[in-house]
């Protein structure tokens, strides 16, 4: 996927989840943050950050704020960005070949799955996550606790149970990660309950991507190790 018009900026603060301020060339501008999540070791203050100019030039806020720069490693940041760059993935047959139907948004259950997907006689469901926190070189998730991430899987072991492939699938918004590991330090339950999603037949699927101020693109599959 690509985005059109990107600039770079200097980070200042965030004033909620929706909105920072950056400096812009000589200008500060109120910018919103393309994700609700954390993130607190990547916007800090003076960290470069990468801007999308607003689609509506009605809207107060001018500039999407979807990557920045930490230390040697660009990280994008844009919580919209893994489903259409997993989307792009599976259109081009790299999980299935072939697929004859790729349906976001789909019910199953009590819960809205994100992609239910059929190629040939498979039928799966998948569910997406954007992976933005690194440490020591290895991609975590989640930044915080996330109840709705524990009801997916739950939802996901249903969906095996009723005949359907299921997939949990991560996507490492970086490069350059040597594995992905649940975040058992700030979600124990969400740590847990992978893994016995594992045992029950949902397929874990951690994918790494080439990330530049304008783009990104699902590269290569990354272990994925369950602690």
């Amino acid at each position: 996927m690509t985005y059109g018009g990107v600039v770079p900026a200097e980070f200042l603060s965030r004033l909620n989840r929706f909105i920072a301020r950056v400096r812009l060339g000589e200008n500060i501008e109120t910018v919103h943050v393309k994700n609700t999540g954390r993130c607190r070791e990547l916007l800090v203050p003076g960290a470069r950050v990468y801007l999308e100019p607003a689609q509506n030039p009605a809207r107060r806020t001018k500039y999407d704020l979807i990557a920045v720069q930490k230390g040697g490693r660009l990280i994008n940041m844009d919580a919209a960005a893994p489903n259409r760059v997993f989307y792009e993935y599976l259109a081009a047959g790299r999980l299935y070949p072939d697929p004859t139907l790729i349906r976001p948004e789909t019910v199953f259950g009590g819960s809205r799955l994100d992609f239910y997907l059929e190629a040939g006689d498979r039928r799966a469901f998948l569910e997406v996550k954007g992976v933005t926190l690194e440490e020591d070189g290895i991609a975590r998730f989640p930044d915080a606790p996330t109840e709705r991430g524990v009801r997916h899987l739950h939802e996901l072991v249903r969906c095996v149970q009723a005949g359907f492939d299921a997939w949990a699938v991560f996507i490492v918004q970086m490069a350059q990660v040597t594995r992905f590991e649940p975040n058992r330090a700030t979600h124990p339950e969400f740590a847990d309950t992978l893994r016995l999603a594992a045992e029950a037949g949902v397929r874990l699927l951690a994918l790494e991507c080439d990330v530049t101020p304008g783009s990104l693109e699902a590269r290569r599959e990354v272990e994925v190790c369950l602690i």
